[in-house]
């Protein structure tokens, strides 16, 4: 059998190298964070550069812990820059791969099965390795780490682990030279897949490495991790069996859609309740756009930290298959109303959309509820319709509701981020 090879490349520092590519800044070397400044000196940083983390500036700070002897420059986050970056990146390795060998992790991640590609260009996993990252930096201008191994976890472990360590920012490994060089690897929480939860389970029962785990009672571990025991011990010995035509392949036996946000202060049970029934309108509007219907929906609410109380969490099952915002809200409000603490102010909300369904099992009858009928139904759909098309055409601000302008309301600052951050140009 064919031994593969993967690439698993990761832009480094990303957001930020993408604010320094544009003010001219070399992003291995220039001093800056990706941060909303206007909000307060508590705001998170999205990114710093490779040089800060450098100076001991950790990812995903606050600017008032950065150290107040280093000079640097704040960039304000431009979602859609980066979105273009990478899509820039993207594009690149289409020159050189099929789609169909290119698996897209995250924004700043990404997999590549080469393996066919070796006699192709008459090069190494190596080889291919170093070409790819010059380009990167050639055409992009941002530097890039890789990992190269024979299975995607390896490939990833690669990149995660070793590549830190290596000048020219490249890990290899394949089952033998992890067990000789990782096995002993401490803490487990670098490696892919083990969180400080699963950490601190595994020291409960004495084991502290992945050579551990590899030797470890499987009995031991499948009593304590039931069957993600498995995965355990298939990446205790480098083994992967899943490829990128499988994770392609793969189909979920169901699906969601949802909406969530942190918002920026401490709301009220009442004004809580208008971010619920506008999250909710805008997953309407995502349903009758990609022609789906729902018949359950969750809600999970967090409580300020000055509570310190566990979150609310819940659904509620509909008794046939919607897309109805009339019918939606209503039912989001009354699953919010039976859920959530009215004494205590809200800080996180999400809304989610479960079951859905392009071939609806039922249809609200029009004697089934006293207030809505099958035509007030369609006369919504209709309306949700017109507005989506409207939206499209003239942009998410055409067309507003009047819950949009009560206090609290987040849609029309939300209509201008993405991900929760300012898109930018």
């Amino acid at each position: 059998m064919e031994d593969k090879a993967y690439l698993c490349i990761d832009l480094k520092s990303f957001y930020a190298s993408v604010e320094c590519v544009e003010r001219g800044l070399d992003p291995m070397t220039a001093n800056l964070v990706v941060a909303d400044s206007e909000r307060t000196d508590k705001t998170i940083c999205l990114a710093v550069s490779v040089n800060m983390k450098k100076s001991g500036v950790k990812n995903r700070c606050r600017l008032f812990e950065i150290p107040k002897n280093i000079d640097y420059v704040i960039a304000p986050p431009r979602m859609q820059k980066y979105i273009d970056y990478s899509c820039a990146v993207y594009d690149l390795y289409l020159d050189y791969f099929s789609k169909d060998d290119v698996y897209v992790y995250s924004i700043d991640e990404c997999f590549i099965d080469i393996t066919p590609y070796l006699n192709i260009y008459k090069k190494t996993p190596r080889e291919m390795a170093e070409f790819l990252l010059k380009e990167i930096s050639r055409k992009i201008g941002i530097r890039a780490s890789c990992g190269i191994g024979t299975n995607l976890y390896l490939t990833k472990i690669a990149l995660d682990i070793t590549a830190k360590k290596a000048d020219d920012f490249i890990g290899e490994l394949n089952q033998e030279t992890f067990k000789e060089t990782l096995w002993n690897h401490q803490p487990l929480t670098d490696f892919w897949r083990i969180g400080p939860g699963t950490q601190r389970t595994l020291n409960n029962i004495g084991i502290y490495t992945m050579g551990q785990i590899a030797w470890a009672s499987e009995e031991k571990l499948y009593e304590v991790f039931g069957i993600d025991a498995e995965l355990l011990i298939d990446h205790a010995w480098g083994i992967e069996p899943v490829t990128i035509a499988d994770i392609k392949e793969y189909q979920p036996k169901s699906n969601s859609i949802s909406q969530g946000q942190v918002l920026a202060k401490d709301y009220s049970y009442k004004q809580a309740e208008i971010i619920v029934k506008e999250m909710m309108d805008l997953l309407s509007l995502q349903l009758v756009d990609k022609q789906l219907y729902t018949s359950n929906i969750s809600l999970m609410i967090g409580y300020s930290n000055r509570y310190n109380l566990k979150g609310s969490t819940g659904s509620l099952t509909l008794d046939f298959d919607t897309n109805s915002d009339t019918v939606l809200i209503e039912n989001v409000v009354k699953l919010y109303s039976r859920l959530v603490n009215k004494s205590a102010m809200v800080r996180r909300v999400t809304v989610s959309c479960n079951k859905l369904t392009a071939d609806p099992v039922s249809f609200v009858q029009s004697n089934l509820f006293e207030e809505i009928s099958q035509k007030d139904i369609e006369k919504d759909n209709a309306a949700q319709k017109a507005i989506i098309e409207i939206k499209k055409r003239f942009g998410k601000d055409a067309i507003l509701k009047g819950m949009n302008f009560e206090e609290g309301a987040t849609t029309r600052e939300r209509n201008h981020q993405i991900g929760g951050h300012k898109s930018g140009k």
